[in-house]
């Protein structure tokens, strides 16, 4: 077993996964975590883990650490129909990162603007056991979360 520290991607307000207006990620359909409301105004989306990059789309990435665990940062909900517009990458996919590395510049206006929303759903690929995740107490809180300070734990 392992544990991974996950960060938050993004600065602005915690926010419970099964509160994220997606049934997709509220049912802990790909995984369990937790999100992020960002911040209004340009923000950098960063890696909430040291690893690979596995998947990079201009709206969303996943990270695979040392250990396996695979971690989805996903900007935005149904922000794949953007089709990049918004988004602006500085790594890419294959690349090794380190946890708080920038990976995606994210324009939260932008898919305001085409009135999507821009919460931030962070999850561990696949984790089928909500009890694998320990949620941060800012998540439990509703608080206000810098980037970079933890988001949750998941034990694997």
């Amino acid at each position: 077993m392992s544990t991974s520290r996950v960060l938050a991607p993004v600065p602005g307000r915690a926010v419970a996964l099964k509160d994220v207006a997606d049934p997709v990620f509220s049912a802990g359909m790909v995984g369990h975590g937790a999100a992020v409301d960002p911040a209004r105004g340009v923000v950098d989306a960063i890696a909430p883990v040291s690893g690979k990059v596995l998947k990079l789309m201009p709206h969303a990435y996943v990270i695979v650490t040392n250990d396996g665990v695979g971690v989805l940062v996903h900007l935005g909900l149904d922000t794949v129909t953007m089709n990049g517009d918004g988004f602006t990458a500085h790594v890419r996919q294959g690349d090794d990162v380190t946890a708080g590395q920038v990976v995606i510049t994210y324009d939260v206006s932008v898919v305001e603007a085409k009135g999507l929303n821009p919460i931030v759903p962070v999850v561990v690929m696949d984790e089928r056991d909500p009890n694998n995740v320990v949620v941060a107490d800012a998540v439990r809180a509703g608080d206000e979360i810098a980037s970079g300070a933890e988001l949750f734990t998941a034990t694997t």
